[in-house]
């Protein structure tokens, strides 16, 4: 009795997942665990060199193969490779890699992971710096937490990252979006047809049971990739603003902050004197998050879904965070925890949430009803292998009716194509 032949999917990531490291990693290893649910067969390459904490992929039955920007033996590769479904993670590798896709195998579906959009992140970081450069004095950050999407929109437009993210959007054939907002940015505004997108979040199994209780918890926690802009600047915030306002309340208050690739400007940060303890990458993150009573997450910018508060819910850990960090992930339900939008806002609902053990209950129970809402995996896993499979029933078509996505590829990947080509010649000659 043969076999059906089983669906080959090439993922070109920009960096090798590291699912303990940052919130995208664990994203791309939800999809790679969806597609082997699903029997296909995976190849994963990359251009980067591995990092320490990179996943074992080979484990899985998922085959690694390390690869060359501006280099033909591409070509051979994809070629031999014949992947019926390509995933670019994050849209650079689209760039650089999507011509070469399209010129050797034309009838792969292309799929790009965007983790979130960078062009959104960019800009509010810009306007977070032009309202610092304006006035350092004010820790009240309203008017730059709730804008509108018109707002974010014009802020966005002129840029050159936004122009190439959001044409390598329309050259793809679907767009794997971990938030609503940003959805409806690219669809209202930049006028992205909805067809191209489609929500794919966080994608969980729900814990058995809430974690500890409040009274077997202590200290508060933060945690992140240090080498995330906006990680860092919430790092800064806490030390300069806001962690001294709650020590002011709590003169014995700890706060422990876990983050991969500590670089010497964070470790110079600690000072267990004042509670701030830097303490390097966290060997299981959801251990650390479990002991704590409260995460912090005074975010100022950014974009997406943070991992750090789909960790901090799983964990039954109540969150306190500015509406930048919310954003896109409650869908309206409570938020387990709190939302502020100022130091001394958060300071105070730190504070409250911490001592108050009614209060931190709820905001418990509030996380796993969230949790099981809008991130159960058994949804979302077969949501978006149904989404892939009707794309691929319906390419033609799609490809016809996305005639800006076709005009983008002609010119985008000949000009591609030809500084490639220059540069791999270039690279043979020195």
């Amino acid at each position: 009795m043969s076999h059906p032949i089983a669906t080959k999917v090439l993922v070109i990531g920009y960096v090798w997942p590291e699912p303990r490291s940052s919130a995208a990693g664990g994203h791309v290893m939800q999809l790679l665990e969806a597609f082997l649910d699903e029997g296909w067969e995976i190849t994963f390459s990359s251009p980067a060199k591995p990092g320490e904490n990179r996943a074992d992929l080979l484990a899985l039955g998922i085959r690694e193969v390390p690869i060359e920007l501006n280099n033909s033996s591409f070509d051979t590769f994809i070629t031999e490779c014949a992947p019926d479904i390509v995933l670019f993670d994050q849209f650079m590798m689209e760039e650089q890699f999507g011509w070469r896709v399209e010129k050797h195998c034309p009838d792969a579906l292309r799929v790009l992971e965007t983790s979130d959009l960078q062009s959104l992140r960019h800009a509010r970081h810009q306007r977070l710096k032009d309202r610092l450069k304006a006035d350092e004095s004010s820790q009240d950050f309203s008017d730059l937490f709730a804008p509108a999407l018109r707002e974010e929109f014009e802020l966005m437009a002129d840029t050159d990252l936004a122009k190439r993210e959001i044409a390598a959007l329309y050259r793809c054939d679907l767009n794997l979006m971990v938030s609503e907002v940003e959805i409806e940015l690219l669809v209202e505004h930049f006028k992205v047809p909805r067809e191209l997108l489609l929500w794919c979040p966080l994608m969980l199994d729900l814990p058995d049971k809430p974690g500890a209780p409040f009274e077997d918890r202590a200290h508060f926690l933060s945690i992140g990739n240090f080498r995330h802009a906006p990680n860092w600047d919430a790092v800064l915030w806490m030390k300069n603003a806001v962690w001294p306002l709650i020590r002011q309340r709590m003169p014995g208050a700890q706060l422990h902050l876990y983050g991969a690739y500590t670089p010497p400007k964070a470790a110079a940060l600690h000072n267990p004197a004042q509670g701030f303890h830097i303490m390097n990458w966290a060997e299981d993150a959801l251990q650390v998050m479990s002991a704590a009573r409260i995460c912090l997450a005074p975010l100022r910018f950014g974009a997406g879904i943070k991992g750090k508060l789909i960790e901090a819910m799983l964990c039954g850990t109540p969150s306190v965070t500015t509406p930048i960090g919310a954003e896109a992930m409650h869908g309206g339900m409570p938020w387990p925890g709190a939302i502020a939008q100022s130091a001394e806002d958060i300071a105070d609902a730190a504070v409250q949430l911490y001592s108050d053990s009614t209060r931190w209950a709820a905001a418990q129970d509030a996380g796993l009803a969230l949790l099981a809402e809008r991130f159960r995996r058994k949804v979302h896993g077969p949501a978006l292998i149904d989404s892939i499979k009707a794309c691929r029933a319906d390419l033609v078509r799609r490809r016809r009716d996305n005639f800006t996505g076709s005009m983008l590829r002609h010119h985008q990947h000949k000009s591609t194509q030809y500084m490639a080509q220059w540069i791999e010649e270039k690279n043979r000659s020195s």
